[in-house]
């Protein structure tokens, strides 16, 4: 690593640095539909996603560095705060809705989404939120790729209003109606959403333990390190699936 270059840390892909005012990241086969989609994002006004820099010397994605507070990892926005966060996601959805994927597009699928209605962020969480000068700002897109709306809404929803084992089945409640109403969902999609909390949930645990089994990195890593979260959390979304249902009424 170069003397300019500062090492991000926290839950990001190794290899990823800062230099100045820009983000470089190692590249994948998905990269060049990344980056076609990140352009579309800033020709159509959606600033909640950094501007694509091209490459380097190195042949590494550059990206805009976004400066800001990273977001909170338990779910604890204030309402006002959760409720204009579905509203980034409901205009990240209307700007995908109209992007036409290269004829060539790669994706990287982590986890098979549940149909292929339009380009999902796939990762739209605290860790990958940033409060910036702009207002809300999605980075890390390496997981961009096709999905449904309330694929992403069921893991941005449990991840954003924190709907875990320990918080009261009232206050997740709660919280999810203003994260929705904040996202706007139709009526008639909304028990659709309440069923899927616990999915999608535990189609994130059974990630994490393919890749311990597989040594697969960073889901082993994380399945040490989360794994025993993401199975109570899925538990805990499935037993409760009628108060969300009546919450979203």
């Amino acid at each position: 690593m170069r003397r300019d270059e500062q090492l991000l840390v926290g839950n990001v892909t190794a290899g990823v640095v800062r230099v100045g005012d820009a983000v470089r990241r190692p590249v994948g086969p998905w990269t060049d539909s990344v980056d076609a989609l990140l352009r579309h994002l800033q020709d159509v006004g959606f600033t909640g996603a950094p501007r694509p820099l091209g490459r380097d010397a190195e042949g590494r994605q550059v990206l805009e560095y976004v400066p800001g507070e990273l977001g909170r990892p338990d779910g604890s926005y204030p309402r006002s705060e959760l409720a204009s966060i579905g509203a980034l996601l409901a205009d990240l959805h209307r700007a995908t809705a109209e992007f036409v994927p290269p004829p060539s597009a790669v994706w990287n699928r982590v986890i098979p989404p549940d149909g292929e209605e339009l380009i999902c962020h796939h990762d739209a969480a605290p860790w990958n939120l940033v409060r910036s000068p702009r207002g809300w700002v999605l980075i890390d897109w390496d997981s961009a790729g096709p999905g449904t709306r309330l694929w992403e809404l069921a893991y941005a929803a449990q991840s954003m209003a924190g709907m875990r084992p320990g918080r009261p089945v009232r206050e997740s409640a709660d919280r999810l109606r203003v994260f929705v109403d904040g996202y706007g969902l139709s009526g008639a999609d909304r028990p659709a959403l309440a069923a899927m909390l616990g999915r999608r949930a535990r189609a994130m645990y059974d990630l994490l333990c393919a890749g311990a089994r597989e040594g697969r990195q960073p889901w082993a890593r994380i399945h040490a390190e989360d794994g025993a979260y993401w199975r109570a959390t899925a538990a805990y979304l499935d037993a409760h699936v009628g108060r969300w249902t009546s919450a979203l009424e």
